[in-house]
């Protein structure tokens, strides 16, 4: 799934990225095709490897539904692979 700026509204761009994992006190997010190593006190609660999150008032926090949806993307890319 490619990662970008999303525009959310005219002339309010919002950053996304994808939660690679964590290491020590840092956060390993992939944005745009990049690593980005964020303080874990810049990472919402709950913020798991795996989960989309946006940067939002300098705090990146979850997008839940942006998250179960690319879960059902690659699960259904792995069924595509793994078909008998």
């Amino acid at each position: 799934m490619a990662v970008s700026i999303m525009l959310r509204r005219k002339g309010d761009a919002v950053m996304v990225g994808i939660v690679e994992g964590f290491e020590g006190e840092l956060c390993r997010i992939e944005v745009n095709g990049r690593i980005m190593d964020v303080p874990r006190s810049r990472v919402g609660n709950g913020v798991r490897p795996g989960d989309v999150v946006e940067l939002k008032d300098g705090i990146w926090l979850v997008n839940r539904q942006k998250t179960e949806a690319r879960g059902k993307e690659i699960k259904k890319l792995m069924d595509e692979v793994w078909e008998d």
